[in-house]
């Protein structure tokens, strides 16, 4: 719009130039019945007035436009350099990662086909403390400046599971054997899988928003454990607390490194069984 009104007023200055000195230059009667020089001089002033104010209006009509481009320019950049801002913000802003590493638990693993004080038979073995764990989440983002209270700090929702073995070789007890001594069966204990799983929900406070590298932590979070083998009486479930630490890096677009470190707080003992514990570990995130 601002290059069309301008190009208008310089074709109507320029055109009003022209039909003045069509004027002058059809007229020569004018300067034919003036024997006055005063008067020829003052004709030609005037039409060097004219010209010079032509030319000074072509000047401006020049400048106005390169300011107009120039700005126009500008302004493109910079739609350009929001649009990618908030595309690279936009593909970070939520996150599916993937988990695996160390686990440990505070206590060794009993259960009714490990170890049972009511049918004391059999190889009662049990699981060593370590394991390995493998798992996944999704970060949702509720808010980058908790809700204007902190700038550069984002709150997520964090949704996540995880396996973890500690042995999948532990001779059985009675219950485990093939056939069962219960039954007057010789000691020919099975081989048990001793596992956890584990799904928490809890929020995840990142730090240094916009930036590559953010650490964050998790306060407290809700967690659910199933064991496997069950406890003595059968009892799979078991609630906890689950606390957290770690940091993520972007190397690239949208993927993410990490690594992070979790406990595990339990309220006590499911029938015998304890599964507090600790993972550390590192993740791969892909941003979107």
């Amino acid at each position: 719009m601002n290059r069309y009104v301008i190009g208008k007023r310089a074709v109507l200055s320029v055109t009003a130039g022209m039909l003045s000195i069509s004027t002058l230059l059809s007229a020569p009667q004018v300067f034919a019945d003036s024997t006055s020089t005063q008067a020829l001089e003052a004709q030609i002033k005037l039409l060097e007035e004219q010209l010079q104010s032509i030319r000074g209006e072509l000047d401006r009509v020049k400048t106005d436009t390169v300011r107009n481009e120039q700005k126009i320019r500008e302004n493109e950049q910079s739609v350009a350099s929001v649009g990618a801002q908030k595309s690279a913000g936009e593909s970070g802003k939520h996150m599916v990662f993937f988990r695996g590493g160390f686990a440990h638990s505070n206590h060794t693993r009993n259960g009714v086909s490990i170890q049972s004080d009511v049918a004391p038979v059999g190889a009662q073995d049990q699981a060593g403390k370590d394991a390995w764990y493998i798992g996944a989440g999704f970060d949702f983002n509720l808010t980058n400046d908790v809700w204007g209270f902190l700038p550069g700090t984002s709150v997520f929702a964090e949704l996540m599971f995880e396996y973890k073995q500690f042995s999948n070789s532990v001779s059985g007890n009675a219950l485990a054997n093939n056939p069962t001594q219960l039954a007057g069966g010789a000691l020919n204990p099975r081989k048990v899988t001793v596992s956890q799983f584990t799904l928490t929900a809890a929020p995840k406070i990142k730090f240094l928003e916009g930036n590559r590298f953010r650490p964050w932590i998790i306060p407290a979070g809700l967690a659910l454990h199933v064991i496997s083998p069950p406890s003595e009486s059968i009892t799979v479930l078991q609630p906890g607390v689950m606390f957290g630490v770690g940091a993520d890096y972007n190397i690239w677009k949208a993927i993410y490194v990490g690594a992070d470190a979790r406990y595990q707080l339990a309220g006590g003992k499911i029938d015998g069984v304890n599964v507090n514990g600790f993972t550390v570990g590192g993740y791969l995130g892909i941003g979107f």
